[in-house]
């Protein structure tokens, strides 16, 4: 019976240890906060887990507009109103400023190496409505339209093989009135 009780006992607190551990990492200071400081252990991964798993059971799977000009159009004001931001334009060399002080950097869409162009609507739908965590991502459930959102996202799925009349709504300078929410 002794030996039974050690082994329990060390079982125990073999399972205590660990969530003490992490209490004591981040309770005086040792997790990385800061944009600028290295990731922590696993974090990249355990992000990247958890926004697939939750994205797989979420996102729609189809879009319930198509990818015509005047959707595309209304996507690109979208777009260069609230994402440009930190995303940046066609053509842009340089990451915008907002940008360069996040945590991941937010990719650069219109850069071929980190277009959406290959994930299903959904993904890029769903996170738009609900940002992500820890990332700088916002939620835009709450000051876009499901329509809009469908739009902008749209446009990303879209970006390598956009008409030029779209194209050109992504320059600098180009109006960026955004229509009026739509009831579709």
């Amino acid at each position: 019976m002794k030996r039974g009780s050690a082994f329990l006992l060390g079982l125990i607190i073999g399972i205590l240890i660990l969530p003490v551990i992490g209490y004591i990492y981040f309770r005086f200071g040792y997790a990385p906060i800061a944009t600028a400081a290295p990731p922590m252990p696993f974090e990249k991964k355990m992000a990247r887990m958890a926004l697939r798993a939750r994205i797989a059971a979420e996102a729609p799977k189809n879009s319930p507009m198509q990818a015509d000009p005047a959707n595309l159009t209304a996507g690109a004001k979208i777009y260069v109103a609230n994402c440009a931001f930190c995303h940046g334009l066609p053509g842009q060399k340089d990451i915008p400023a907002a940008g360069k002080g996040m945590f991941p950097v937010p990719p650069q869409l219109f850069n071929p190496d980190e277009m959406v162009t290959d994930d299903p609507v959904g993904q890029t739908y769903w996170k738009v409505t609900n940002g992500i965590r820890m990332t700088g991502m916002p939620s835009f459930n709450k000051s876009l339209s499901p329509d809009q959102m469908w739009e902008v996202s749209l446009l990303l799925a879209n970006a390598d093989k956009l008409p030029d009349n779209v194209k050109a709504q992504l320059q600098p300078g180009a109006k960026t009135t955004i229509p009026p929410t739509s009831t579709k």
